[in-house]
């Protein structure tokens, strides 16, 4: 039985935690499922702490916008994907035929369900240092807070700064097929009646398009 997978500096003292940690629930028997939710929480925390450590001037919303970034599935994916976890991962015989080791949702949660095995073999630390041996250099590479913001709360935040009304988000027709609808929203400006069109495959997709227009044309002719 194997006791460590490629890509991380950790060995396993109980390798039947590693064994679960990398069994998918298309096998049927004892899975992951269990280690994932523990991964995920542990992986939080020290996403926190870490940040809270490294950036004193950020506040409770920063920090929260920050860590969600950090922690989104796409992220987990990748990094699972950089130590080919998936190819290391037993599935199902339907899954593996679909090339579920691929799958970048049964990626990330097998690297939060390999976190949550370390933490039960290693403890805090163990998995601390691993978690952050991947996510040192994210931190580092943030973008600036005010990038990590959506449009709809960037352009909220410049309004109410200048003392001036929110603005109005109204879906003014949908397209398409059910499969593949487009929604197009408008967002005006109860002030002056400026009103942008945009459009998105979700009405909340389309209402951040939206404020994004809008924002570009408010920053445009204030020169900021």
């Amino acid at each position: 039985m194997i006791d460590s997978v490629d890509g991380i500096d950790y060995r396993f003292r109980d390798p039947g935690l590693l064994q679960e940690a990398l069994t998918h629930r298309s096998v049927g028997r004892r899975n992951n499922e269990r280690l994932e939710f523990l991964g995920d929480s542990v992986l939080n925390m020290i996403i926190a702490a870490r940040l809270f450590e490294l950036r004193p001037e950020a506040q409770e919303g920063d920090l929260s916008r920050m860590r969600a970034r950090l922690v989104r599935g796409v992220t987990l994916s990748e990094i699972a994907s950089g130590i080919s976890l998936g190819k290391q991962l037993t599935l199902g015989e339907g899954e593996m035929k679909s090339g579920g080791f691929r799958r970048s949702s049964i990626q990330a949660d097998a690297f939060e369900a390999l976190l949550g095995a370390v933490f039960i073999d290693g403890g805090y630390e163990a998995c601390r240092k691993l978690v952050l041996q991947f996510f040192d250099p994210l931190i580092e590479n943030l973008p600036a807070i005010e990038e990590l913001k959506d449009f709809k709360t960037r352009l909220q935040e410049w309004l109410q700064a200048r003392g001036r009304p929110l603005p109005a988000y109204s879906l003014q027709r949908e397209e398409g097929a059910d499969h593949a609808k487009v929604f197009f929203v408008s967002c005006s400006l109860p002030d002056n009646g400026k009103q942008v069109e945009a459009s998105g495959g979700s009405r909340r997709k389309a209402e951040q398009a939206a404020a994004a227009l809008m924002l570009d044309l408010l920053l445009e002719r204030s020169g900021t």
